[in-house]
This record gives C-alpha cells, sequence and structure tokens, in this order.
C-alpha cells in the first residue's frame, strides 16, 4: 500500500509541475503576444477576446463536454488524471494573468520559442503519467479508437493550423498567426524530446501469450513490420514466440498501448535504435553516398 501511494504521490507531483509549466508558457508567453499555439489553448486565447471571461476559464469550459466524452470512453480512471491536470492549467493560467504585466515577456520571438517549450515540456511530464491535457489530445483518442489508421501527428498539425488561423482572423494579427506557427514547430519538437528522447525508433520485444492478436493488431492498426522469434524459457522449457518489432518514436506509445490491451501480464522490452537501415527507414548506399 505505501508503495502504491508512494507511486500515485510521485505520479500527481509532475503533473502538478508540468500543469504549472503549462499554464506559465501559456500566461506569460503565448497569450499577452497574441500567440494562439493551436489546440483548446488556442481557441481558448482567441475566444477570450471576443468575451474577456479568462482564458483559463474558457480553458476549462471547452475541456468540460470533452472530459465528459473522455470518461464514457474510457472511463474514470483515465479521466482524474486528466481533470486534475485540466483543472490547474485553467487556474494557474488565470492567476498569472493577474501579473502578465509585471512578469509577461513582450517579445513574440521569444514567447514563439519559450512559451512553446514551457508548454511542450508540461504536456511531456504530463503525458508521462498517464494523463492528459485534455482538449484535442482526448478527441483524437477517441478518432483512433473509430478510425485506427488515421495518421495522429497529420491531425494534430492540421487542427492546429485551422485554430491559428481562427485566433489570427479574431485577432487581426497576421505576425502573431506566423509566430504561433513557430510555437507549435518549437512545441512539437521538444514534446518529442522530452517523451522519447533523441533516438529515432523504438525496439519492441514483446513476450505474450496473445502473440497472434497483438502482431494481427500491430501490422493492421500501425502498419509496421512484425517478426517472430522463437525462444524458450530457462525455466518452464515451454516454447515460444516472441515478437520483434521495430516502431518510429511517434508509433512507440501506442504498440504499447496496443500490447497493454490485448495481454496486461505480457513481458514487454522497449529499446532505443538510434539508427534504422532498410525498407520503411533509411537505405545504407543512399546514406553513404
Amino acid at each position: 500500500m505505501n508503495k502504491k501511494i508512494r507511486k500515485l504521490l510521485i505520479q500527481y507531483f509532475f503533473i502538478t509541475v508540468g500543469s504549472f509549466l503549462y499554464g506559465i508558457g501559456t500566461a506569460l508567453f503565448s497569450d499577452p503576444n497574441n500567440l494562439a499555439p493551436g489546440g483548446f489553448t488556442g481557441i481558448a486565447i482567441a475566444l477570450n477576446r471576443i468575451v474577456p471571461f479568462g482564458t483559463g476559464a474558457w480553458f476549462m469550459v471547452l475541456n468540460i463536454p470533452v472530459l465528459i466524452l473522455g470518461t464514457w470512453k474510457f472511463g474514470l480512471h483515465f479521466i482524474v488524471s486528466t481533470l486534475y491536470a485540466t483543472g490547474l492549467i485553467s487556474a494557474v493560467t488565470d492567476i498569472l494573468a493577474r501579473f502578465a504585466v509585471v512578469f509577461a515577456v513582450n517579445d513574440k520571438v521569444l514567447a514563439a520559442f519559450f512559451g512553446g517549450a514551457l508548454t511542450a515540456i508540461g504536456m511531456g511530464l504530463i503525458f508521462m503519467q498517464g494523463g492528459t491535457s485534455g482538449g484535442s489530445d482526448i478527441i483524437i483518442k477517441i478518432l483512433r479508437l473509430r478510425y485506427p489508421h488515421v495518421k495522429t501527428g497529420g491531425i494534430l498539425f492540421a487542427t492546429d493550423l485551422v485554430v491559428i488561423f481562427f485566433a489570427t482572423l479574431v485577432m487581426k494579427d497576421v505576425p502573431a498567426g506566423l509566430y504561433s506557427i513557430i510555437s507549435v514547430f518549437v512545441s512539437g519538437l521538444v514534446l518529442d524530446a522530452v517523451l522519447y528522447g533523441r533516438d529515432e525508433a523504438k525496439v519492441l520485444y514483446i513476450i505474450s501469450d496473445e502473440y497472434k492478436a497483438i502482431a494481427e493488431r500491430l501490422l493492421k492498426e500501425l502498419d509496421v513490420g512484425v517478426t517472430y522469434v522463437y525462444g524458450q524459457g530457462a525455466y518452464s522449457k515451454t516454447y515460444k514466440r516472441v515478437i520483434l518489432c521495430v516502431v518510429k518514436k511517434r508509433v512507440s506509445p501506442l504498440a504499447e498501448q496496443i500490447v497493454r490491451e490485448e495481454d496486461p501480464k505480457a513481458f514487454l522490452i522497449v529499446s532505443s535504435a538510434m539508427e534504422i537501415f532498410g525498407e520503411g527507414y533509411k537505405s545504407y548506399f543512399e546514406e553513404k553516398v
């Protein structure tokens, strides 16, 4: 029980830190410079220009129906950490907004880079603890349940562009819209660095009695190659098929989720691969020319 409590405290400590960083990036960098870095945060910033209700308050209001939908789809356990993060981000954003006159960075270039980086680090910390910052993250997770072949990165980038375009029209600030695009790129790069490090791919070894179901889903849903490696347990002496799979770093969390859903007791080894040569990756000969 003590281990569970300690684990829970550590989890919510990092979610709290991540939420504070997210709120700082929004309240002191993006919002004062009319930057709308995509997602529900960008919509909230734009709506606050129409009705000055508070960017954090708008962020929470926008998330309420999505949180209800997420609870219905994924259960209360998944949504608790997300609700905590969303509420804390909302509160921190509006509290810090009161001090924006003194502490805000009034430079669009600095705001685009550091605001995007801070929100990305915050999101990364929240994601690593099993939560989300709400908004488009939950919507995309729901969409992937129905349309598993839809590319997450493509949806995120497309929705971010739509939000930026909307915010630019509302605030009538074209330079801010262009800087918002920079902020989105910076945020994406930093988020990848926080979640996956600098490696280019992940190597997965999966030992499970449900290897057929796991392999089928990896092939169909993620469109990645799967290889069976034959092994034998040293103690049990039983022969097993071990799944060997190499996935790009963005896909790794989805692959791990498939394993958890099919067999929570599966033995999963995830390692980093700095370079992958072969079909679907780099060509060894072309790289050396």
